[in-house]
C-alpha cells in the first residue's frame, strides 16, 4: 500500500513540476532510458530528448493539469484528467487527457504514453 501511495505522490508531482514549467525537475522524475510516446511526436528516448522536448518541442506552452482520476495498479498508474492552457501560437485549448506510466523499482518513470481526446495536441 505504502508504494502505490508512493507511486500516486510521484505522478501528483510530475503534473505539479510541468504545470510550474520546471523541465529539470520534472526530467529527473524520468529513469535515464526512460520511453515517452505521444500522438503527433516520434518516440522520445532518454532524459536528453525528453529535455529538448519540454524545452524546444511541446507544442503547449503553459497551462494547467486537472487530474480526476488515478488507478494505481503494481507498477502501473494511470491517469484520466483535463488540460487548460496556451499553445505556442497563442491558441487556448481544454482536452482530457490520459497518460499511463509504468515505475521502476525506484520510482522512477521507465515508460510513459499520452492519449488526448482531441486531434494532436
Amino acid at each position: 500500500m505504502a508504494e502505490n501511495q508512493a507511486a500516486a505522490e510521484q505522478v501528483r508531482r510530475y503534473y505539479r513540476l510541468v504545470d510550474q514549467d520546471d523541465v529539470a525537475g520534472l526530467v529527473a522524475l524520468f529513469a535515464e532510458d526512460a520511453v515517452y510516446r505521444r500522438p503527433g511526436y516520434e518516440q522520445l528516448t532518454g532524459r536528453a530528448q525528453l529535455r529538448e522536448f519540454y524545452r524546444n518541442r511541446r507544442v503547449i506552452a503553459h497551462g494547467r493539469h486537472v487530474l480526476r482520476r488515478m488507478t494505481v495498479a503494481g507498477d502501473d498508474v494511470t491517469v484520466e484528467g483535463s488540460f487548460g492552457g496556451t499553445l505556442r501560437d497563442g491558441r487556448q485549448v481544454e482536452v482530457e487527457f490520459a497518460d499511463i506510466f509504468v515505475l521502476n523499482t525506484r520510482l522512477l518513470f521507465q515508460r510513459r504514453t499520452t492519449y488526448f481526446f482531441a486531434p494532436l495536441v
